[in-house]
């Protein structure tokens, strides 16, 4: 139990120090690390185990919320001086990711629908990017109660849905500048309503994945993985020039290792499940 409270704790960390890197999505890093699933039936079958359900979110959270104040603002600075191989680096633990999903997705053997799904994934991003920013922002810069349950409502599928980036999203809404006024300022008349249509979304989005990912764990998981790679296009930075070869490819390296090292225990574990009811 201490064992798997630490690694919630790491893995939270690392999804609350990068959510707030452009192009970097909280549910990719989470889906990523091996612990998407387990949040997302968390949240949604929150009553059948209070206990234990209840203590995970609470360390999970806590540790996103440190890792937000500790290591976000130290990340965004690297990114501004080392843009390339750090954007690198995030290419190369999408790739370390890559296989659990993978694996997740159950595929016994290959058929056309396995890149179908992905394309359709990685489509749905690039349709989303397509939409200029404040494409639905309020006329006069005034936002009503129920616009802002709305917004909540939208960026809270972003939240849950890896590969879609919630700061883009709420650009997209036209409401990001008002949303980080309001935090700074710690307007409850703005965030109120919007953290109940936050809440609403998480708690319905939560539920229909996990039925998805129970009932149709390939198609879920690839066009999920769809998601996550048509994300890494907005973190690819254009190709190195000169030296910056080395340093990025090093940076690429050690994003996907270190992915691959994290992931590597959730794998394991799948696989074990799995044994006993193939032995009958």
């Amino acid at each position: 139990m201490k064992k798997d409270g630490i690694s919630t704790a790491a893995k939270g960390l690392i999804v609350g120090g990068t959510m707030l890197v452009p192009g970097v999505s909280g549910g990719s890093m989470a889906m990523i690390l091996g612990i998407y699933d387990r949040l997302v039936s968390s949240v949604s079958s929150f009553r059948k185990q209070k206990k234990e359900n209840f203590l995970f979110l609470s360390v999970f959270t806590f540790a996103a919320l440190a890792g937000m104040m500790l290591f976000a603002s130290p990340l965004l600075a690297l990114i501004e001086a080392y843009t390339k191989p750090m954007m690198f680096f995030f290419l190369g633990a999408v790739a370390g990711g890559i296989p659990m999903m993978y694996q997740k997705a159950q595929v016994q053997a290959f058929s056309w629908k396995l890149p179908v799904y992905v394309i359709g994934g990685i489509f749905a991003v690039m349709l989303i990017s397509l939409f200029p920013a404040e494409a639905f922002g309020s006329s006069g810069g005034s936002t009503g109660i129920l616009v802002l349950v709305s917004a909540g409502f939208i960026a809270a599928i972003a939240l849950i849905l890896p590969g879609i980036s919630i700061s883009y999203l709420l650009l997209m809404l036209g409401i990001y500048q008002d949303t980080m006024k309001a935090i700074s300022s710690f307007d409850l008349g703005f965030l109120m309503p919007m953290g109940i249509g936050l809440l609403l979304g998480i708690v319905l989005t939560t539920k229909v994945l996990e039925g998805a990912m129970q009932r149709y764990p390939q198609p879920t998981y690839l066009i999920i993985m769809g998601f996550i790679i048509g994300s890494a296009a907005d973190v690819f930075p254009g190709l190195p020039a000169g030296w910056e070869w080395v340093l990025c490819s090093a940076s690429l390296l050690t994003g996907f290792g270190l992915i691959r090292l994290l992931t590597e225990n959730e794998m394991i574990k799948t696989e074990k499940l799995k044994k006993p009811s193939q032995m009958y």
